[in-house]
């Protein structure tokens, strides 16, 4: 497998990466299954891929511990772990409400958003020890915070790489203005960005100014959670504990859009032998601009599938095919992951 540079960075990362969430079991159905996601972890390094993205709200917990669980025996220079500060579910000072929902025992809890220095450090002591490491690849700030600077987030953050506690950092869900902020005060090495098929918003603006100042892109979500694999039939009933139950691509209207699309992208795929999630997949990574696609897993299975993705080197005509196929698909209104129902 190739491996890319992450931005400006000495990291190397493969044009896949494994992510996290959907194994800490926090609002996607089915629950955490410790075992199979280890399997899945597992069977992801040994294909090759040598990052995974995880964070404390996947699960509130569950999913960095799951992570230092299954990378325990496994060579530490040989895996990239990259996780994330700012979203905090309990009354730390200077908070900001964010949303409300549960943990998997139906505990009722309170998401806020923190970026202060103080938050920031303390987040980061507890990440390493869930996952069991002495340093953190990647830290990244999971969502801006507009009460807190951006140059104190910056310090924070900077401090924690002269400590060695992490080795470099970046932030995630960053506009535009929120991104220049960050290189107005010393830069960043990467941006994790929402982007596939079917959410291209951060083509407008958010990747070229990735490129412009070579800031990595490790973009989530290439499967739209998993609609673009196909497998979404129209009778397919989302559970009430899932949140793509709420999300508008997964609504019938919509999900018939995407499946007639997904269709006339199958005779491209069967060309590479691949499959819809495959072309999917590596139909983001193939865009200038971008380091990795983050995919997740919750089995050995899908894992092993995702892997394969990074071998495929769509040419330049179906790439434009493809994008002609989904170019008319747009939501009806503007999706804010705020408002989602918890």
């Amino acid at each position: 497998m190739k491996y890319n540079a992450l931005g400006n960075s000495q990291l190397k990362v493969s044009p896949v990466m494994l992510g996290t969430w959907a194994i800490g079991g926090w609002l996607w159905g089915g629950g955490t299954d410790k075992a199979k996601s280890e399997e899945a972890i597992l069977a992801s390094i040994d294909a090759g891929v040598n990052a995974i993205d995880t964070a404390p709200a996947y699960g509130f917990g569950v999913s960095e511990e799951i992570v230092g669980s299954a990378i325990k025996h496994r060579d530490r220079d040989s895996v990239l772990i990259a996780t994330k500060c700012g979203l905090v579910w309990n009354n730390r000072p200077d908070s900001t409400f964010f949303f409300s929902t549960s943990d998997s025992s139906g505990t009722p809890l309170s998401v806020n958003r923190c970026l202060r220095k103080d938050s920031i450090i303390s987040e980061c002591e507890d990440s390493l020890r869930r996952i069991g490491v002495d340093f953190i690849d990647l830290y990244q700030c999971h969502w801006p915070h507009l009460e807190t600077p951006v140059s104190e987030s910056i310090e924070a953050l900077a401090a924690l790489r002269e400590q060695g506690k992490i080795r470099e950092f970046g932030v995630s869900n960053y506009s535009l203005s929120d991104l220049q902020q960050c290189v107005d005060h010393g830069g960043i090495t990467s941006c994790q960005p929402k982007y596939s098929l079917l959410s291209r918003e951060l083509e407008e603006d958010v990747l070229p100014f990735c490129r412009d100042n070579r800031i990595g892109v490790t973009a989530y979500s290439p499967m739209e959670m998993g609609l673009l694999t196909g497998k979404f039939a129209m009778d397919y009933k989302v559970p009430d504990d899932d949140t793509r139950k709420c999300r508008p691509w997964f609504q019938p209207k919509k999900r018939r859009q995407v499946l007639d699309a997904l269709e006339q992208v199958k005779p491209i795929a069967d060309r590479y032998d691949a499959t819809l999630a495959q072309v999917s997949v590596a139909w983001i990574f193939s865009q200038p601009g971008v380091t990795s696609a983050i995919v997740g897993a919750r089995n050995r299975e899908q894992a092993e599938s995702n892997a394969l993705a990074a071998s495929i080197e769509l040419d330049r005509e179906d790439i434009e095919t493809i994008r002609n196929i989904f170019e008319p698909l747009v939501l009806d209104e503007p999706f804010d992951v705020a408002k989602v129902k918890r």
